[in-house]
């Protein structure tokens, strides 16, 4: 068992001193900067985590994969932050604003080679398994942005149908994250599948709990400007379970033009205000312990022994603070 204070500072250095090509600058720079401006390390974190159920000792084979899942997520964030037009990200300027779009693509393509060069530094004899699968995943987290952008088109969405999305858009990466350190770490395959569901179910609650802070948390915490979701008629949570209600006047307020300020900051308060008479908050706050409790019963079925059981706990109810 490798304790908390010893992955806290992996992490730090790891990041800290994180190396990327030099040149040429416009391309590199972006790359740099998105991992400068931080983030929780989640995935990395959680990779760590696991590994460090199984193992007693952090060793270097495991440090260049869990980057890779950092520098991953993160040439997602750089190509989502396009799609979505967001302006802000971790309270700074996203990449296409502070360049321009076409190098925010270019930057984003180069960040995701970078993840499988990091990706494939894994022990030799587990690197078929390892590369199998963060390429699963890789190509599910892309199947899951497109479904997101295909429900922006259509008037409705099943909660199942979104369940599906977000499992396959934030889901399968931490699920990956949890397994790879598991694997690599020295657990069975029984190990390492529980440790799969754990982190799967895990995502589920943390996107549920990123759709809540989207239209409710504190934009100097969450780090972009509040109402993004309404502002782009997003099916988030909220949404899709205030249409499951049936809620009057829902659609015709998300279809409301808001092209200023006071436009923008009107419309959100209107479709707040749906959510708040239909209870939709405090469902979402429910299923979002529901998907948490779900992700550690699964975990601790695993074979594994010491506080592992702990660990899994604590990093889940870590995660998912922000909203309980």
């Amino acid at each position: 068992m490798i304790e908390d204070k010893v992955i806290d500072q992996a992490i730090r250095d790891l990041f800290d001193n994180i190396q990327f090509q030099k040149s040429p600058e416009g391309l590199y720079d972006p790359l740099r900067y998105m991992i400068a401006i931080g983030g929780k390390r989640i995935r990395p974190r959680l990779c760590l985590t696991t590994y460090g159920i199984f193992a007693d000792e952090l060793k270097p084979e495991i440090l260049e994969p869990a980057a890779a899942l950092e520098v991953f997520h993160t040439f997602t964030l750089i190509h989502d932050d396009i799609m979505d037009r967001s302006p802000l990200r971790r309270g700074h300027d996203t990449v296409w604003k502070k360049w321009n779009e076409d190098t925010a693509i270019l930057s984003g393509d180069v960040m995701f080679i970078d993840s499988y060069r990091r990706i494939s530094q894994a022990p030799a004899a587990l690197l078929p398994q390892v590369l199998d699968l963060f390429s699963k995943t890789a190509s599910e987290v892309c199947d899951g942005q497109q479904m997101d952008m295909d429900f922006e088109k259509r008037q409705s969405v099943s909660m199942q149908e979104y369940m599906q999305m977000i499992g396959l858009k934030t889901g399968v990466l931490l699920a990956c994250a949890a397994q790879l350190g598991a694997l690599i770490g020295g657990a069975d395959q029984w190990s390492q599948d529980c440790m799969y569901e754990y982190g799967y179910y895990l995502g589920l609650a943390f996107q549920v709990a990123d759709d809540y802070l989207d239209a409710y948390g504190d934009e100097k915490v969450f780090g972009k400007p509040i109402g993004g979701d309404i502002l782009n008629g997003k099916k988030s949570w909220l949404t899709v379970k205030a249409m499951e209600l049936g809620a009057e006047g829902l659609e015709e307020a998300l279809a409301t033009p808001a092209n200023t300020p006071e436009e923008k900051a009107a419309k959100i308060a209107r479709v707040k205000a749906i959510y708040d008479t239909l209870g939709i908050p405090e469902a979402a706050r429910k299923d979002i312990k529901h998907l948490t409790t779900r992700a550690i019963f699964k975990g601790t079925d695993a074979r594994m022994g010491g506080d592992g059981m702990q660990v899994l706990e604590n990093f889940a109810h870590s995660l998912i603070s922000r909203t309980v």
